[in-house]
């Protein structure tokens, strides 16, 4: 279910990294919880993220929910294609619903994140 090529937070935000960029979003566990997503705000390209801390929220039908950056870096993309379409991040979490693209500044952060396999366990609770 949840793709093993990414990394996971308990806050519910995944990141694929390829080299020394990485591309963030939420978790199809956080979608559900979330229902339907109405609004997505996310930083301006150029920004720096840290690893922890809040770089957006998403807005759906039952709450506000803020966005934690799994790792730290400079955003060097964001999904303009949400603006228009937050409800793209319920349909397809994991895919083309992506967040930011960030350039990590220490991609051993990555290491310190939950593989698939510990995500679904910590779900699992």
């Amino acid at each position: 279910m949840y793709p093993t090529n990414y990394r996971y937070t308990k806050d519910h935000e995944w990141v694929a990294a390829e080299g020394s960029n990485g591309t963030i979003g939420i978790t199809d566990h956080a979608q559900q919880e979330l229902g339907d997503i109405v609004y997505v705000d996310l930083p301006q390209v150029g920004s720096t993220v840290t690893k922890g801390d809040t770089f957006g929220s998403v807005e759906s039908v039952k709450a506000v929910s803020d966005l934690y950056s799994p790792v730290s870096g400079e955003v060097s993309a964001i999904n303009a294609a949400l603006a228009s379409a937050p409800e793209k991040l319920n349909a397809d979490p994991h895919g083309e619903a992506w967040l930011i693209k960030v350039k990590l500044s220490d991609a051993g952060e990555i290491q310190d994140l939950l593989s698939a396999d510990e995500y679904q366990k910590y779900l699992e609770g």
